[in-house]
């Protein structure tokens, strides 16, 4: 295994994925890349939608601030970058174009019921992934 990927959002679920992906990033001797998704809205105009967009992109660099700020320490190569489109969609192009051989994505199921479902961008990525998925729950 030479590539990692964690799908980052800022959540707790996230911060136990970061977790995770660094130990499993360090125990391979591998690269980590940490991607944040800023998701454009489904339905505005032009002007709202570039604002929008502008203001995800703006939150995802602050959520990659807080992990480079967390693995600062961590004695593995890290890759940060930030895409923008359907969440699940772009984890796994990402993948893909650089050659990710698995990637790490939260679950923020809290009742039962939703601990019996795993969320819709981590069931798409397991679905459309080419490699390895492991969802971690907090």
């Amino acid at each position: 295994m030479a590539k990692v990927l964690l799908a980052y959002d800022g959540s707790e679920s996230a911060e136990y994925a970061l977790a995770f992906a660094q130990d499993l990033a360090q125990r391979y001797g591998a690269q980590l890349h940490v991607l944040a998704v800023a998701r454009p809205p489904d339905v505005a105009d032009d002007v709202e939608t570039e604002a929008i967009v502008e203001s995800g992109v703006r939150q995802c660099r602050r959520w990659l601030d807080a992990a480079k700020h967390r693995l600062a320490r961590a004695p593995i190569q890290i890759h940060y970058e930030v895409a923008v489109g359907h969440p699940a969609e772009q984890i796994v192009l990402y993948a893909e174009r650089h050659g990710i051989d698995h990637i790490v994505v939260g679950h923020r199921g809290h009742t039962l019921f939703e601990r019996w479902l795993i969320g819709s961008v981590a069931r798409q990525v397991i679905a459309y992934a080419h490699c390895a998925v492991t969802v971690v729950r907090r």
